[in-house]
């Protein structure tokens, strides 16, 4: 089950449908089921988590919470983590991407599931497997710029 909520934030329906649409659709792109969560929070929020888990005192657009520790499985309970989108982040980056929120929204969901499922783009390399794979699960489901 993906959960999409925010206590901070109004979504609309077709948000909140758009980010679970896509979060479902990564984890089908990757033979995977779960549980995950997804918190759409202030930029105040994501700054303090952001600070206190990677030492980082910025605004992020995205974070997630891992439910593994080292080899990346399910929790006993097929729990997956947790994913926070910024909200006011997801707003500008799609003003200066020049497409939708709901895609931005989208786009940030399938980036915070792969992270879950242990991608990451901390090399050239490992970047341009994500890019590919963000691109793939948006076009599977017809979320384009």
């Amino acid at each position: 089950m993906i959960d999409v909520f925010s206590e901070t934030v109004e979504l609309s329906d077709e948000e909140r449908t758009s980010i679970e649409r896509a979060a479902g659709a990564a984890l089908e792109s990757e033979g995977r089921s779960g549980d995950l969560t997804i918190l759409i929070d202030t930029p105040e929020r994501i700054q303090t988590l952001n600070r206190e888990f990677r030492h980082v005192d910025a605004v992020t657009d995205v974070l997630t919470f891992p439910a593994w520790e080292g080899e990346i499985s399910l929790s006993a309970d097929g729990y997956l983590g947790d994913i926070m989108i910024c909200y006011e982040r997801a707003r500008e980056q799609a003003i200066t991407y020049g497409h939708s929120l709901t895609r931005e929204l989208s786009f940030l969901a399938v980036h915070g599931v792969l992270h879950l499922l242990g991608y990451d783009h901390m090399t050239e390399a490992d970047e341009r497997v994500m890019r590919e794979k963000q691109t793939a699960i948006l076009d599977r489901i017809g979320v384009t710029r």
